[in-house]
């Protein structure tokens, strides 16, 4: 049973024709991709949240920047209002999956869409500009 909505951040990082994506290696959607992120902890700021999720799943410091947009994930076990935020990488530095992820690394745009993502990532990152197409 639900007790509450929890919040959860995403960051959404580009370099260049890239999308810095995680493979989720915890439930929900088990080896699915996604953009780096998670819950945000009590008496954090949304923009500490990015910085820290993106660091502990790919290992790559950054800066959070403005809000991309926002989702609701509901299901019997959760209920996720999902704040996603542009994100900028601090360095040159390769990403390497920890906590939740399975795998982190950079995809070309072009091929997000073909991948196995999380349920409406792709509707997302389509509407929002991120991606160029959701076929």
């Amino acid at each position: 049973m639900i007790e509450r909505a929890e919040v959860a951040v995403g960051a959404v990082v580009r370099r260049s024709d890239e999308l810095l994506l995680v493979r989720r290696g915890r439930p929900p959607a088990v080896g699915e991709w996604s953009v780096p992120g998670g819950r945000v902890e009590p008496g954090e700021l949304l923009m500490e949240a990015v910085v820290r999720e993106l660091h502990e799943e790919t290992g790559l410091r950054g800066v959070c920047g403005p809000l991309v947009g926002w989702v609701e994930r509901i299901s019997e076990d959760y209920h996720f209002v999902i704040l996603d935020f542009e994100a900028t990488v601090i360095g040159d530095v390769e990403p390497t999956a920890g906590s939740d992820a399975s795998e982190a690394r950079w995809w070309p745009v072009s091929e997000v869409a073909a991948l196995p993502l999380v349920e409406g990532l792709a509707e997302f990152l389509y509407d929002h500009g991120v991606i160029p197409t959701i076929v």
